[in-house]
Parts: C-alpha cells; structure tokens; sequence
C-alpha cells in the first residue's frame, strides 16, 4: 500500500498539539494506516486507495503490504482460515522508500470497522484481546535506504478460539518528535483471520424510528425520513442489502442503499446506523414503513451458510394540514360566492317589487 504526505502538511500538524489534530492517511482496501498526535490513533481506510507515511522532519516513506517469504505476492490483504490449535507463518514486506536506513517497530493488534464501516486498528499502547493477541512479531526491523525486509507473522490460533472471524492488522511506525508533540505514524496490512466452526450469518434490524416530512405545496407529496440500525449478531463478516418501503393509501414507494454503503461490511457484534430518507409519501394518516436487511457473508465464500433476511415494521401518522388548509381555503370561497349570490339577489327582488309599485328606484 502506498501513499505520500508532504513534509510540510505534517509540520503543520505538530503545530497543532491543542486541537489533538490526527493525520489521516488513506489506504489500500483492507489495509491500515494512519498518522497519531499524542500517542492518538486515528486512522481513515477507504477501500481500493494505496497508501504509505511520510513522518515530518525527515524524507522518509515507506510501505506494507502482504508477501511471501520470498517478498511482496501481490495481496492487498491476508485471508487465513484455520482450525483452533493451528499455527501458520505469513510475512509482509516492508518496503524503506527514502534514502536513509530507517528503524521501524512492528505492531500487531485487533481491527474494528469505524463508524462508516471503514477498517481501522486499535492504537498501539492498547492491548490486543482478539485475533491480534494471536500473532506475533518482531518487535523492531532496521532497513537500509530503498531495500525491503519480508517480516514473519506467526499466526497461533488457540485451542478453544471462537468459530468465526477475527479481523487484525500488522503494522510498521516510526515515531517522530516535534516540541511537545509525539507522531506516530503507521502503515500495515489488514488480516482477516477466519476460526473453522460452525458458522453463523444473521443481522438483526432495530431502533428503527420514522419521521414524516410533509410539503406546504397541497400538490406535492412529503417524505418519511426513517433511521435503523443493523446489527451483526453472528460470527462471520456480513455485507447487507439494506432497504426501505413506504405504504399509503395511494401507493408505494422504496429506497435502497446506494452501492458504496452496500459494500461496507459489519463485524461479528458490530452495529452501524442508516437514515434513508423516502420521497413520494402523501399525507393520507398511517403511513406504513419496512425496513428490510439482506445480509450476506463477505470474504472468502461460505458454502452452505445462509443469512435470512430481516424485516421490520413501524408505522409514522401524516396529517394533511396543507390539503385541509386548501380545502378550508375552497369552502370559504364557496360560502363567500354563496352570500354574495344571495345578497345580489335580495337585491334585484327588492328592485323588482319596488319597480311594480311604481315607486321611485335609488342607485
């Protein structure tokens, strides 16, 4: 994976200490890096970005990415899938792309998924409790100026390991002082680390709450914005197909996520919350709301492994206040034109009788 920064972005950085400001670095699909102020990870990984660290002060770059003992084997991330009581050796080379030798720490740790569904680790002073505790690196690596160290990774899956995945990152930093301000800047590899059992794909749908937004224009039909949260209460990697359907007297309408929130996956006890927002809603009292997640697994494949779909339902009242207001408006307008006729026409009899009574007429 590999990316730059400007030595001058990261200085600006460092002034910055009060703000607690992290550097976030983008990188590759599945892989982890990220730039940390006061010993503070915090990291951004879109998918499908290479990324590598540039630390301030020095013209230093560098990057991870998945290898075999003989060096890089073009992964962007590791998949193991393994039976509690396995051990499995893997590497990932680091590459020293400046022009001076470099001492890197290597780091192993948990990975979580950020609350947009991107791939992150825990910080590097956090004790691993997961699928990080269950790998084991060498503490540092020396690497001379543009050469690359293939790195061993000793994966040990305990005897009695949950079924299930485990998600986990290997990580090489450097850290750089500048005042009072410690940067931690680290680049690694995303392990997606898969325990042989028995399997379970499901999602639950919950907190789901809708809101009518009705438009002033009677012609015009409002929306219902409806928030849910999904969660993944199995053991395996899941990606959902989430969508919304709204019913009324008049009709139906739908939403479906849009394909770059479909493709964000959610971790085994992981949760993340959606608002879609459906228009075409008239305001005609209940208006029926299902919320629907079609979840499967992501990864490697599951054969075998079904994820049944999840529906709830709740139910939003709409009032329509501005098409009663315009019916208010027509009735009004009605009665009106009615008085009018009638006082016009009292008025025209009363010409009439005094015009038989020979009478003299006034204006």
């Amino acid at each position: 994976m590999t990316t730059s920064r400007k030595r001058a972005a990261l200085a600006r950085l460092a002034a910055l200490p009060v703000l607690g400001v992290a550097l976030l670095v983008a990188t590759p699909s599945d892989a982890v890096a990220s730039a940390t102020p006061s010993d503070t990870v915090a990291s951004a990984t879109p998918y499908g970005t290479v990324a590598s660290a540039t630390p301030a002060g020095a013209d230093i770059t560098w990057s991870v990415v998945p290898a075999n003992a003989g060096g890089p084997d073009g992964r962007s991330v590791i998949d193991l899938e393994l039976a509690g009581g396995q051990q499995v050796v893997e590497h990932v080379a680091v590459i020293n792309r400046s022009t001076q030798p470099v001492d890197f720490a290597i780091d192993a740790n948990d990975g979580y998924l950020t609350s947009k569904g991107y791939f992150d680790m825990r910080p590097s002073d956090t004790a691993p409790t997961d699928g990080g505790s269950w790998i084991a690196v060498p503490e540092k690596v020396t690497i001379a100026a543009g050469a690359t160290s293939v790195v061993p990774v000793t994966v040990s899956i305990p005897q009695n390991a949950t079924p299930g995945d485990h998600p986990a990152g290997v990580t090489a930093s450097l850290e750089t002082v500048s005042g009072q301000v410690r940067v931690q800047n680290r680049v690694g590899v995303r392990l997606n680390i898969r325990v042989t059992g028995d399997f379970v794909a499901k999602v639950a749908v919950t907190d789901v709450r809708a809101e009518y937004t009705g438009s002033w224009n009677p012609f015009a039909a409002g929306s219902v914005a409806v928030t849910y949260t999904v969660a993944n209460v199995g053991n395996v990697r899941l990606v959902t197909d989430n969508r919304v359907l709204t019913s009324t007297f008049v009709g139906e309408s739908s939403w479906s996520d849009p394909s770059a929130a479909k493709a964000r996956e959610l971790m085994p006890g992981g949760s993340r919350t959606f608002v879609a927002r459906v228009p075409g809603a008239w305001p005609l009292g209940p208006v029926g709301t299902t919320v629907t997640a079609i979840p499967s697994p992501a990864g490697q494949p599951l054969p075998g492994v079904t994820a049944e779909r999840v529906a709830i339902d709740t139910t939003v009242w709409a009032l329509p206040w501005p098409q009663l207001g315009f019916l208010a408006l027509l009735v009004l307008a009605f009665l009106a034109i009615r008085l009018i006729a009638a006082r016009r026409r009292r008025r025209i009899e009363e010409l009439i009788m005094l015009a038989a009574r020979g009478a003299p007429q006034q204006a």
